[in-house]
């Protein structure tokens, strides 16, 4: 199926008005197909020209235009030709279509807890035609009405109204003028909650089996959702612009959210069956608000082609750890964003794919592959340093200018950056040029000069990679830090070096902090006295500034500046006093997972893992037993510790810290991590699940299989893997994570060849999205070798690869090649 480029779509756009879809879609046919039928009337600016359709069916059965039939051998690739149009025109299409299993289209879930069968559509990109026939581009919206023929005991729900018209029968009321990407259809056996907020209908729903998660949390859901309401329309100067507003948690979610005017779709993951800490329902409040955000940013003002839905995502992720922040009864979203997501952009914005915020988007496949962490976290990142850089006032009235000239219609992005420059009073091209249209990232270096106690001399230095030597204008605060306070001031860096009198004549500090309060978008180093004093300092800085300085130290260690022993052992002071849990929870995490199972030497890894371990008990030993850390410290433990024994007990419920319950979720990390060691085997797994095989257990089941270290099991998940076409997209990344294991690469390395040799004709066979994920966790991250990454190359050498696979594996082999460097560059290769 060819892509839409955007040339064709501005022929499209210039020739056609669409007036109106009528959809009517009849999910009792079977559960492979279901039949579609489309009605769609618009005009055309000259008769007698012509156009395409977009429909991709499983069978085509009819397509009349003004009521003649046309030849239904004419469809080629998902597009069918309309000839010799009127200047008003009406199309009707009958076709069967396949349910998806995969994302893309109406994809369909058969619950194994009950049998209970739920579909929802996953439109986004370019799947509607797999929906409905329609002209699949974002400047051509319409209004939608819906018609649906369902089993008796379901209900619908869609971006508008749903009204039950019959038994089995329900309509979608008209909406407004919708893209295609942003319908909505969700059907079946849901179990749903409602209330209202200032006259909006508002609802919660999910899945009948897990109804007894949801309702545990619907006031506090509901809460977040109406703060979000309130904040958005006094920011935005716009009320809620749709008549309701429904969230759905539904199942085999690719993506967090899907942010559908009128009905946002959510990752089952927010729908807490075991304890959750804090942090992870903060997690969820932002992603609540980054979906409600959108029915402005998306809703309300759509992108007018695909290449600017990166504005709308930046924006919506700036905002929601904004307004969570200050609104709802969590204030830590920007630390969590400066501890962890943050650092997922930095990553990617130093790859061989590295793009600007902004996209080109020369066709909708390559906008896909490029709305990505930098779009979304340097993207949040701009708009925080264009917030410094104008200021609030003026970021709102240019907000508020934007949304009253585009309402409920089409804007670009310079539409966009032409309300802020008049609400700033100051031409932001340039300053857009630099930070939305240039890729990669920038490093500052302070220079201090200190004589008698007093700063005699300070600049700043900006360096930026040769392949993207774009320096930018970064408008930040110098913190200084002495043993009986600090100060900051706010400092406008502008080219390779820039002098900083602000600073002269000032006490010398103990500590110097670039960046403070984290407001640009930057790679930070610290001056030698500032680096020594850091083990000192940083129990002392606000959380803010902890979680930006541990991102920056992650960096280090990435870009080999910074030695991942050095690393490693500032977590286990970290662990001893850290009070926030956000940055509990995202240190030890990456300390885990990229400092010590893949930037530090193998042959150190068992040792400086027992120090954490060590570090991790001594405070459960002092941690109150309703202390919301508990949660957190126990899992750090569970991921650090290699003593089967400890672990074995702690399934058997001896030895837990005071206070704590194995829940599902922590007993199967447990098993989970004994399993890797060793300890814990196929049968026990197997008798675990089916003790009680809730969803979350399935995953876990799946993971732990793959993890065994026995190499009848590890082949048996990577057939699984490869060839297996029966598995939920759940248990196909579960099986994937836990495939390859820093302990077991003796036992994996014959998979490191077949990794490369067998992904392409497994590619074939995935959508973007799922294999997006499966190459993420499948890759095999530990094996830090050059044979690994000869093979590589070997492969991305051969004609014809996917696209995704070729755009990924170069990024995954790039992280890989960092590993070997900064490995090197230590002394800690092998």
């Amino acid at each position: 199926m060819p892509s839409l480029t955007r040339e064709e779509a501005g022929g499209r756009s210039a020739l056609l008005l669409v007036r109106s879809y009528g959809v009517d879609l009849d999910l009792t046919t079977g559960p492979d197909t279901f039949r579609s039928t489309t009605k769609i009337r618009f005009d055309a600016a000259e008769s007698g020209t012509e156009t395409f359709l977009d429909l991709d069916p499983k069978e085509l059965h009819s397509i009349t235009l003004n009521g003649r039939e046309l030849d239904l051998s004419a469809l080629r690739e998902g597009r069918f030709p309309l000839v010799g149009l009127a200047a008003e025109n009406e199309v009707v299409v009958v076709a069967d279509m396949a349910y998806s299993h995969d994302c893309e289209g109406l994809h369909r879930y058969v619950d194994p807890a009950d049998g209970a069968t739920y579909v929802y559509s996953f439109v986004y990109v370019d799947n509607a035609p797999r929906v409905f026939a329609c002209f699949d581009q974002p400047d051509l919206k319409a209004p939608y009405e819906f018609e649906l023929r369902v089993p008796d005991d379901w209900q619908v729900l869609g971006n508008s109204e749903a009204v039950r018209t019959g038994p089995g029968r329900w309509k979608l009321t008209e909406s407004p003028a919708l893209a295609t990407y942003l319908t909505a259809l969700v059907a079946g056996p849901y179990a749903s909650f409602r209330t209202e907020h200032h006259g909006t209908p508002l609802g919660l729903h999910c899945r009948a089996s897990l109804a007894d998660s949801l309702k545990a949390d619907v006031d506090e859901v509901f809460e977040v959702t109406a703060e979000c309401l309130d904040a958005y329309t006094e920011l935005f100067g716009v009320g809620h612009p749709f008549a309701k507003l429904d969230q759905v948690f539904v199942p085999e979610f690719s993506v967090l959210s899907l942010d559908h005017p009128g009905c946002v779709l959510l990752r089952e993951q927010y729908l807490f069956s075991s304890a959750a800490t804090d942090s992870e329902r903060e997690t969820r409040a932002v992603v609540l608000a980054h979906g409600i955000s959108l029915l402005w940013l998306a809703g309300l003002v759509t992108n007018r082609w695909w290449n600017d839905l990166w504005l709308g995502q930046s924006l919506a992720d700036y905002m929601a750890h904004r307004v969570t922040s200050e609104v709802t009864r969590f204030p830590g979203p920007p630390t969590t964003f400066a501890a962890r997501r943050k650092g997922q952009a930095y990553l990617p914005d130093q790859r061989p794919s590295t793009h600007p915020v902004s996209i080109e988007g020369r066709d909708v496949r390559t906008v896909q592959l490029e709305l990505d962490r930098i779009s979304y976290f340097k993207g949040h990142s701009a708009f925080r340093q264009l917030a410094a850089h104008v200021g609030d006032e003026a970021l709102r009235a240019g907000l508020r200018a934007y949304f009253d000239r585009h309402a409920y219609s089409t804007a670009t992005v310079a539409d966009f950056v032409a309300a802020m420059s008049e609400a700033a009073g100051t031409d932001l091209t340039g300053w857009a040029e630099s930070w939305l249209h240039s890729a990669n990232v920038n490093t500052l270096t302070p220079e201090i000069t200190v004589a008698e106690g007093r700063i005699t001399a300070a600049a700043v230095r900006q360096s930026a990679p040769e392949s993207h030597p774009v320096l930018r204008t970064h408008t930040m605060d110098v913190g200084l830090y002495h043993p009986d306070g600090s100060t900051t001031v706010r400092v406008r860096i502008d080219g390779e070096r820039t002098e900083l009198p602000e600073l002269v004549g000032r006490p010398a500090p103990a500590f110097l902090l670039l960046n403070d309060g984290d407001l640009t978008y930057a790679k930070i180093a610290f001056d030698p006295a500032s680096l020594a004093a850091l083990p000192k300092t940083l129990p002392r800085l606000s959380p803010l500034n902890r979680a930006m300085v541990w991102c920056a130290l992650l960096l280090g260690v990435q870009d080999g500046t910074y030695p991942a022993s050095a690393h490693l052992a500032l977590v286990s002071a970290m662990v001893q006093e850290e009070t926030e849990l956000s940055i509990l929870a995202e240190v030890l995490e990456q300390a885990r997972n990229d400092v010590a199972d893949r930037f530090l030497a193998p042959r150190e890894r068992p040792a400086a893992a027992a120090r954490v371990g060590a570090a991790l008990r001594r405070r459960l030993a002092r941690t109150d037993p309703a202390d919301e850390r508990l949660i957190t410290l126990f899992r750090g433990l569970v991921d650090f510790t290699a003593d089967t024994e400890e672990l074995a007990g702690w399934l058997a419920g001896e030895g837990l810290p005071a206070g704590l319950t194995l829940d599902t979720d922590l007993s199967w990390r447990v098993r989970y991590r004994l399993t890797v060691l060793g300890g814990l085997d196929a049968a026990a797994i197997d008798a675990a699940l089916g003790a009680a095989p809730v969803s979350a257990a399935v995953q876990f089941a799946a993971k732990c299989r793959a993890a065994l270290p026995d190499p009848v099991a590890k082949e048996q998940a990577w057939e699984a893997i490869v060839h297996g076409s029966d598995l939920s997209n759940y248990e196909l990344w579960a099986l994937a994570e836990g495939f390859w294991q820093p302990e077991q690469t003796a036992l994996t390395e014959p998979y490191v060849e077949r990794f490369f040799a067998e992904l392409p004709a497994v590619a074939r066979d995935r959508g973007d999205l799922v294999l997006d994920l499966l190459l993420r966790f499948l890759y095999p991250r530990y094996a830090a070798t050059p044979a690994t990454l000869a093979a590589a190359e070997r492969m991305l050498a051969q004609d014809g690869l996917p696209v995704t696979l070729r755009r990924r594996v170069p990024d995954h082999t790039h992280d890989l090649r960092r590993v070997v460097a900064a490995r090197t560059a230590w002394g800690e290769e092998e």
